[in-house]
């Protein structure tokens, strides 16, 4: 009897990363630009909707806060303080919003083409970063009608926005994946962001909370002390950094520790599941 012919190496599913990182950010470049593109076709005012989200959001709550409460009396610079907040936990809600259900919306793609996996939910938090970055700008006017004046702490700013990112890009990989196979995810997602609203500093601000406990317990919250720190470097320097309010660095290493253990875990999980993802669907 004649050898069988070798059959070669086994055919490997689409991983998250595929090997090819140029072929990841390009794909994830076009598809994020296309959907920025796409979420605007045929709007008359366009980028103003996207605006007036947060904003509308911070004019409520300023009255409220202002008029009704008078919270606001108590912290410096309290408008631009509120509209930071919002805009960043807008930022990280609509990421993670988007991305649950991505790589299910791209059932279509997924099945057809074989691409990069992890494509889908980083084109979710890439096209939320772009207006992410356009309302930056409205806080930066906004900081500066407000009497703030740029200081050295702003060179921060970068990297605080980097690790909202990173934060945001673990929590996507990981939901995406998930919701693939536990349709449960989107709903549980959404009680989580309204538990994290209040959890983290943004329709208040954290001197407003008399308990130096509960404060540093809040600081345990990767986001509270994202947002926390973000008030520190860009609009008030005299405000609490997020290691004062977590009760020193060593502390602090809880909220980075968490962010560095989702992105680990996120990545991980998404890699894991990225061959069988087009079975599942």
């Amino acid at each position: 009897m004649s050898a069988q012919p070798a059959l070669g190496r086994p055919i490997r599913g689409p991983s998250a990363l595929d090997g090819d990182l140029r072929r990841f950010l390009h794909l994830t470049r076009t598809l994020a630009v296309s959907d920025f593109r796409l979420r605007f076709f045929g709007s008359a005012l366009g980028y103003f909707w996207q605006l007036m989200r947060p904003l509308l959001l911070f004019g409520v709550l300023y009255v409220v806060f202002t008029q009704a409460i008078k919270l606001g009396a108590r912290v410096n610079y309290f408008p631009a303080v509120l509209l930071t907040a919002i805009v960043l936990y807008t930022f990280f809600s609509e990421a993670t919003n988007n991305a649950v259900t991505a790589v299910v919306d791209r059932e279509n793609l997924v099945r057809k083409i074989q691409f990069p996996r992890l494509v889908v939910p980083t084109t979710a938090v890439v096209t939320a970063s772009f207006n992410l970055l356009l309302n930056f700008l409205v806080i930066l006017v906004f900081a500066l009608a407000s009497g703030v004046r740029p200081h050295v702490l702003w060179l921060e700013v970068p990297f605080i926005l980097l690790a909202l990112f990173a934060l945001t890009m673990g929590l996507a990989a990981l939901l995406s994946a998930l919701y693939v196979r536990f349709r449960d995810v989107k709903p549980i997602w959404d009680v989580m962001l309204q538990i994290l609203l209040y959890a983290s500093p943004v329709i208040y601000a954290l001197e407003t909370i008399d308990s130096r406990e509960a404060q540093k317990i809040l600081m345990m919250n990767p986001l509270a002390a994202i947002i926390q720190q973000m008030r520190h470097a860009l609009i008030d320097p005299t405000a609490m950094s997020a290691a004062t309010a977590a009760g020193g660095w060593a502390r602090l290493m809880i909220p980075i520790g968490i962010t560095v253990v989702l992105v680990v875990l996120g990545f991980w999980y998404f890699n894991r599941e990225a061959p069988r993802i087009a079975e599942e669907l």
